[in-house]
């Protein structure tokens, strides 16, 4: 489209793979595994969660609600990533990469702020047992879990507005793998000042501000349990945090790492292997975290395997 003497960007096209145009096969299968076993092992601990009345408890409502937004994380840009290793040419619309934007920053804020509510909870469950069921009643619950898939759509909805207003003439070449903020301002013709500061600032108020919170809540969940006299005490109280110290760590480092590294000195290849860490390899791995650290969702997963194969039983004696 002819914007005065410029060309506006219709498309945009992904470079995050250009190095290995012989390895698309391969990346195929790898990136098609990766999404299966996100899509299963989430669907799981959210089936589980939702069949097994023992699970029914805030620590997993909340998690029910990670691993919905985890196979929406994946489902964002996952799926636009196979379609392309089938073409020649690894390309997005315009609007399309506007709404994957939307949808990727949208996913991003939001488990930020879960993951800080889930701290929450636990702070709540150690530091405040006799009163947790009122701290955490279903109508303190549902809020902040919905304040949380708000709070990222919120922060999405004004980067992509921003984003929307700039202007793509001539260059079209991201080398990245999906859209996102960041490789977008680098293609753009018009000034990115402002939206370079607001994504500083959202990355102190989306990302930094639940960060402080979750480390916070952890010294006060840490001082009381040094505080347990029995060992069993303070094992079983460790243990009810420590899949989510794990998803924490994993998930703001590779968030870090995937915004705040420096724009100097990093290939495509590097970007392309951060990137893929924090949006597609991260979601897949919460769920195999929770699962083997948690021994309710193993129990309950036990339960649910035996129920299923007694009925297979029964179905084959009649």
């Amino acid at each position: 489209m002819e914007q005065g003497n410029q060309t506006q960007v219709t498309e945009f096209i992904f470079l995050g793979f250009s190095s290995l145009p012989h390895g698309q096969a391969f990346l195929f299968l790898v990136f098609l595994m990766i999404y299966l076993i996100t899509l299963v092992g989430n669907s799981m601990i959210f089936t589980l969660i939702q069949l097994d009345s023992h699970l029914h408890s805030p620590m997993y409502f909340l998690l029910s609600h990670l691993s919905c937004l985890d196979i929406c994380f994946s489902s964002v840009t996952v799926p636009k990533i196979l379609v392309n290793f089938l073409r020649e040419r690894q390309t997005i619309s315009y609007s399309k990469c506007m709404a994957q934007m939307f949808f990727l920053m949208s996913c991003a804020g939001a488990e930020c702020a879960l993951l800080a509510v889930m701290a929450y909870d636990r702070y709540a469950a150690i530091c405040n047992p006799l009163r947790y069921t009122d701290i955490m009643s279903r109508q303190v619950c549902f809020p902040l879990a919905m304040g949380s898939w708000l709070w990222g759509l919120l922060d999405s909805a004004i980067h992509t507005f921003m984003a929307s207003s700039l202007s793509f003439c001539g260059a079209n070449q991201l080398h990245h793998i999906f859209c996102d903020v960041p490789p977008l301002l680098k293609l753009a013709c018009s000034d990115t000042y402002v939206n370079e500061i607001a994504l500083h600032v959202a990355s102190v108020f989306v990302g930094l501000s639940p960060f402080l919170f979750i480390v916070i809540s952890y010294l006060y969940i840490l001082a009381a349990i040094l505080r347990i006299h029995s060992n069993t005490g303070r094992r079983k109280a460790f243990s009810t945090c420590a899949a989510h110290l794990i998803v924490v760590t994993i998930y703001f480092g590779m968030a870090n790492l995937n915004y705040n590294r420096p724009s100097t000195g990093y290939t495509v290849g590097v970007d392309t292997l951060v990137s893929t860490l924090y949006c597609i390899v991260t979601p897949m791995l919460n769920p195999l975290i929770y699962s083997l650290r948690n021994q309710e969702v193993k129990r309950a997963l036990r339960k649910a395997l035996g129920s299923q194969r007694r009925e297979c039983a029964a179905q084959c004696r009649q």
